[in-house]
C-alpha cells in the first residue's frame, strides 16, 4: 500500500474531550440554577431543563423568571448603576480585566460547557468562541480606560436589557455585556432557554472577580422573560440578537418608550465565487461558512453563487469535500459537524428541506449518529433566485446554490434578499474584489475568507438584518448618550389670522419633488399667517401619494451616493453661496413667519452649517481596524440611502438645512417635511436648490401635517431611515411603523434641541447619516 493510498483510506481515530470537570461543576451547583440578581443567587426551581442535544441527557434544571424576579433584577441594576459609572473608566477597566483573566484561567471549563449545552464541536468552542469572549473583555477594558479621554462628551445610558440567542451563548453575552459595562451601564441579561449554562458560569466568574452587586444580573427563561425585560419601564436600552420576526415585535413594543434599541437579526448571506478564484481554498472557506456551528449562524454563507464557467467543477469538488466531513459526538476533537441545538430546530430544518420541490438535493453520504439532534451536510443546487430556500433563513447545515454570468449579475443576485448582514467573495483579482465589496448590501464583507470576527471591528447588518454595530468604536455608540439633560420640547403652533395679504401679488408655493415644483396630489393648501394675523401665503398640503412620489424621485437619484465627497462639498458650498446672496430676504421671511427677531441669526447659522457639512463631506473617514490577523478590516462609512426627515418646527430654515446638509453630504437622498407651523421658508429655499446644481431627486421637500405624513414616511419600504425633530408627538408612530422593514430611526421623543448651538450639528448627525461596512481583506500567501 502506498502512502497516497494510506492517506486516502485511513480514518481519524476518536479524540474525545473529557466532560468530567464540567459535569462536576454542574453537580457542585446542585445541578439546578436560580437567577443571578444583585450579586447573589435566587433559590432554584425546576421549571425547565437544559439538555445535551447530542444525546438528550439532562444537564441541569433551570428557573423560569417571573415578573417579580425581573423587577428585582432591574431594581438591582438601577441601584448599582450610578456607583458603577462613578468608578470612572480606570475603575471599570480593572474589573473588566479581572473578568478577562478569569475567563482565561477557566477557558476549558467554558469550552466544554458550551459544547455540552449547545452541541457545537469542541474545536469550535475551544479555538473560536472562548478566545473571542476573552478578547472582548480585554478590548473593552481598554475602551473603559480610554473613555474619558476619547469620548469626553459621552455618558452611560443607564440600565441595559440584553437578550441573547442560543447559537453563540457565551460569545453573544460578551458582545453585549463587555461594552455596556465599559461605558458605565449595568445590565439585566437573559440567555436563550436552550443554552443558559455558560451564562450561569459567567455569573460565577463575576463573583470571583468581586464585581459590585447589581452590575450584572442574569435571569433565565423562555421568550416571556424577554418580553418582560423589553417592556420594563425602568430599562434604558434593549439589545437583542435573534430572529427577524421577534426583532420586529421588539421594535413595535418599544416604540415611543424612549429606549435605545439595537437589533442583530437574521441573514441569508451570499457566498460569491468568481471563476478566477482558488477553487480549493474557496471550498474550504465554504465549509467554514455554512457547516461551522451546524449552519446555526446568522451570517452563515448559506447562499452559494458560483460563476457559470466553474460551476460544474466547483459543485463536484464541493460534494467530494462534503463526503469527507465527520459528524458525531461534539466532544470528539476530530468532529467537523456537531448536533443541532434542539429537536424543535432539527424538525424545522428537516421540514424546510423536505418540503422543497425545486432543484437537486444532495445529502452527504456520511455515517450519522444513532441518537441526538443531527442533520447531514446538505447541498441544494439549481434553485431560482426567487425560490423559498434561496430567500428564507434555514439556520441549519443546508447550503443552497445558483449560478451567475457577470460581476454585475452576481451583485444583483447577492442583493436580492430582504436581509443584509454579511457577504463573502472569492477572487484572485483584487481590483474585482474592491469593486464588488462596496456594492454588496451587507454590514460585513469578507474577501477570500469567511467568519472573521474581532472585538475591534464592528459587526451588524442593514435591512431586515437589523441595525447597530457590536464591537469597535462604532459599537460604543449603542451604549452611550450625549452628556446633559435635554429639556422638553413645547409644541409649536401656527399663527391664525383674518387679515388679507400684505402684497396683493400672489406667490404660489409648491412641493419640490424630483427637482421640480409640484402641486400637491390632494389639491389642498393651508393659509399661513404672521403673528399679526396677516396672510403670508398658502402652503400645499402633502398626502400619502406625495410621499410616494418623493421617495420614488429619491430612488431615481441613487447615483448621488456614488459621487465623490469633493463633488458633494462643492455643491453644498454653492447652496451656501446662493443662500448668502438672498440672506436679507430669508431673514425677513423667517421673522415674519415666527414673529421673532432672530431671522438674521438663523440665516447666518444656516450658511455656516452648510459650510460645516461641505467641510465634512470629504473628511468623515473610515478606519483600518487593528484586528489580530494578517490583513486589515476596513470600516467604510457608506450612505444610509433614502432618509426621510420631519424638520424642526421652531427653526423653519435652520431646522431644514440642519437635516438636509449632513444627509446629502454623506451621499444620501432626502425627503424633507418642512416645519409644519412655518413652512414657507422651505418653499422659498427650493428656489436656492434649483440654482445650485443639486441633481434632481437628491433633495425633495414636502409641506403639511407631521402627524399625517409621519406614518406613510416611516412605513414606506423604500425609505431606509427616518429622523424626526418635530414638535408634534410622532416619535412612537415613526418607531412603530418602521418595523415593516426595520429601517433606522432617530427621533426626539419630545425633547428639545438647540439648533443655534453645538447640539444642532456634528458627529451625531454624521453617524445617523452613515452605515459602517467592515470589509475584511486578508493578505499574504
Amino acid at each position: 500500500m502506498t502512502v497516497k493510498e494510506i492517506f486516502e483510506t485511513m480514518d481519524y481515530g476518536p479524540a474525545p474531550e473529557s466532560a468530567a470537570d464540567a459535569l462536576a461543576w454542574i453537580v457542585d451547583q446542585g445541578a439546578a440554577f436560580g437567577h443571578f440578581i444583585d450579586g447573589d443567587w435566587t433559590t432554584p426551581r425546576k421549571d425547565f431543563q437544559s439538555k445535551n442535544p447530542a444525546n438528550g441527557e439532562t444537564l441541569a434544571d433551570l428557573t423560569q423568571a417571573s415578573q417579580d424576579e425581573v423587577n428585582a433584577a432591574v431594581k438591582a441594576a438601577r441601584k448599582a448603576q450610578a456607583k458603577w459609572e462613578g468608578l470612572g473608566g480606570h475603575g471599570r477597566a480593572k474589573y473588566l480585566y479581572a473578568i478577562a483573566r478569569l475567563l482565561q484561567k477557566h477557558s476549558r471549563l467554558f469550552a466544554v460547557l458550551e459544547t455540552l449545552d449547545n452541541g457545537k464541536p469542541i474545536r469550535e468552542s475551544r479555538d473560536i468562541d472562548i478566545p473571542l469572549v476573552q478578547r472582548h473583555f480585554y478590548y473593552h477594558a481598554g475602551m473603559a480606560q480610554l473613555m474619558e479621554a476619547e469620548l469626553p462628551n459621552a455618558q452611560a445610558l443607564g440600565v441595559c436589557g440584553q437578550i441573547i440567542p442560543w447559537n453563540f451563548p457565551l460569545l453573544m453575552l460578551a458582545w453585549k455585556v463587555a461594552p455596556a459595562l465599559a461605558m458605565g451601564n449595568t445590565v439585566v441579561l437573559k440567555p436563550a432557554e436552550y443554552t443558559s449554562l455558560t451564562a450561569m458560569a459567567f455569573a460565577d466568574i463575576c463573583q470571583q472577580a468581586g464585581l459590585p452587586a447589581g452590575v450584572v444580573n442574569i435571569v433565565t427563561g423562555d421568550g416571556t422573560a424577554g418580553e418582560m425585560i423589553t417592556a420594563h419601564e425602568d430599562i434604558n436600552k434593549v439589545a437583542f440578537t435573534g430572529s427577524t420576526e421577534v426583532g420586529k415585535r421588539i421594535r413595535e413594543a418599544t416604540a415611543g418608550s424612549g429606549k435605545s434599541l439595537t437589533l442583530e437579526l437574521g441573514g441569508k448571506s451570499p457566498y460569491i465565487v468568481f471563476e478566477d478564484a482558488d477553487i480549493d481554498s474557496a471550498i474550504e472557506g465554504l465549509v467554514d461558512a455554512i457547516w461551522f456551528n451546524q449552519g446555526q449562524v446568522c451570517c452563515a454563507g448559506s447562499r452559494l453563487l458560483v460563476q457559470e464557467g466553474i460551476a460544474e467543477t466547483f459543485h463536484r469538488k464541493l460534494k467530494a469535500r462534503m463526503d469527507g466531513l465527520r459528524i458525531g459526538n461534539p466532544l470528539d476533537k476530530c468532529i467537523d459537524v456537531g448536533a443541532v441545538v434542539d429537536p424543535v430546530q432539527l424538525n424545522t430544518i428537516t421540514e424546510m428541506v423536505a418540503n422543497n420541490t425545486e432543484g437537486e438535493t444532495y445529502h452527504a453520504p456520511i455515517e450519522m449518529p444513532a441518537e441526538g439532534c443531527f442533520y447531514p451536510p446538505t447541498l441544494i443546487t439549481g434553485l431560482a433566485p426567487s425560490s423559498k430556500l434561496m430567500q428564507e433563513e434555514i439556520f441549519g447545515p443546508v447550503l443552497v446554490s445558483t449560478t451567475f454570468r457577470t460581476p454585475s449579475e452576481a451583485v444583483a443576485l447577492a442583493n436580492n434578499t430582504r436581509y443584509g448582514l454579511a457577504a463573502t467573495l472569492w477572487t484572485e483579482n483584487v481590483n474585482l474584489a474592491l469593486d464588488i465589496a462596496p456594492k454588496l448590501v451587507a454590514g460585513v464583507v469578507w474577501v477570500n475568507a469567511t467568519n472573521l470576527f474581532d472585538a475591534a471591528a464592528g459587526f451588524g447588518g442593514v435591512r431586515e438584518s437589523g441595525y447597530g454595530r457590536e464591537g469597535g468604536w462604532e459599537g460604543l455608540a449603542a451604549y452611550t448618550k450625549p452628556k446633559g439633560a435635554p429639556k422638553a420640547l413645547k409644541p409649536v403652533e401656527a399663527f391664525t389670522g383674518d387679515k388679507g395679504p400684505t402684497d396683493p401679488l400672489d406667490r404660489t408655493p409648491k412641493l419640490y419633488v424630483g427637482g421640480k415644483q409640484a402641486r400637491p396630489d390632494g389639491g389642498y393648501s393651508q393659509n399661513i399667517y404672521s403673528k399679526s394675523g396677516a396672510l403670508l401665503g398658502q402652503a400645499p398640503i402633502a398626502n400619502r401619494k406625495d410621499v410616494r412620489n418623493a421617495v420614488e424621485a429619491a430612488h431615481a437619484a441613487k447615483s448621488w451616493s456614488g459621487t465623490t465627497g469633493h463633488l458633494r462639498a462643492q455643491i453644498l458650498y454653492y447652496i451656501a453661496e446662493n443662500l448668502s446672496a438672498r440672506k436679507d430676504e430669508f431673514a425677513t421671511r423667517v421673522n415674519l413667519l415666527t414673529g421673532g427677531k432672530t431671522g438674521a441669526a438663523e440665516v447666518e447659522t444656516s450658511i455656516r452649517r452648510l459650510f460645516t457639512y461641505a467641510a465634512w463631506a470629504d473628511k468623515y473617514d473610515g478606519q483600518a481596524h487593528g484586528v489580530p490577523i494578517r490583513g486589515v478590516a476596513l470600516a467604510m462609512k457608506e450612505p444610509v440611502g433614502v432618509i426621510g426627515a420631519l424638520c424642526a418646527d421652531d427653526a423653519p430654515l435652520l431646522g431644514l438645512i440642519s437635516a438636509m446638509a449632513p444627509a446629502i453630504a454623506m451621499g444620501n437622498r432626502a425627503v424633507l417635511v418642512a416645519s409644519e407651523a412655518f413652512p414657507l421658508a422651505a418653499t422659498d429655499f427650493y428656489q436656492v436648490l434649483e440654482t445650485s446644481d443639486v441633481p434632481a431627486g437628491v433633495v425633495n421637500i414636502l409641506t403639511g401635517s407631521h402627524a399625517e405624513l409621519a406614518g406613510p414616511l416611516a412605513g414606506h419600504l423604500d425609505v431606509d431611515a427616518v429622523w424626526s425633530f418635530s414638535s408634534s408627538d410622532v416619535s412612537a408612530k415613526i418607531e412603530r411603523a418602521s418595523a415593516g422593514n426595520l429601517k433606522r430611526t432617530w427621533v426626539n421623543n419630545g425633547l428639545a434641541r438647540d439648533w443655534m448651538g453645538a447640539e444642532g450639528e456634528g458627529r451625531d448627525f454624521l453617524q445617523a447619516a452613515t452605515e459602517v461596512k467592515n470589509i475584511w481583506v486578508p493578505y499574504g500567501e
